[in-house]
């Protein structure tokens, strides 16, 4: 097939702050991300993985599952389990590096050592 003959779509959208990670597991801890941010702490996704076991469907109620895997100096890893029904239908993970705001590596702010410390 010919470039010619190729069909293509594309788009130009920009990212809202609602579709990105804004740290729910923090509020568990009753901590706040844009605490974070407001002291200079800027947690960025480095990588994710995910799994597909089985599709979910529209109007399913999915229970997703995180864990805090590992934690170093400027690193953060969690492991994800989406669940429906009782069975697993995907797995994953993510890690976050914590940067300044030029995207500098930085170590953990206190608190999230704090964290470290207790798991």
């Amino acid at each position: 097939m010919s470039e010619e003959q190729q069909v293509r779509g594309e788009t130009t959208i920009r990212v809202r702050y609602a579709e990105t990670d804004q740290m729910e597991l923090l509020r568990s801890f009753g901590l706040s991300y844009r605490d974070l941010e407001d002291g200079g702490y800027l947690l960025v996704l480095t990588k994710v993985e995910v799994r597909y076991k089985r599709p979910a469907y529209y109007d399913d109620l999915l229970t997703i599952r995180t864990t805090v895997a590992k934690t170093t100096a400027v690193r953060i890893d969690h492991a994800y389990e989406v669940w429906r029904d009782g069975t697993l239908i995907a797995e994953g993970n993510t890690t976050l590096a914590c940067v300044d705001r030029e995207g500098r590596p930085q170590p953990l702010p206190d608190v999230l050592r704090a964290l470290r410390k207790e798991r």
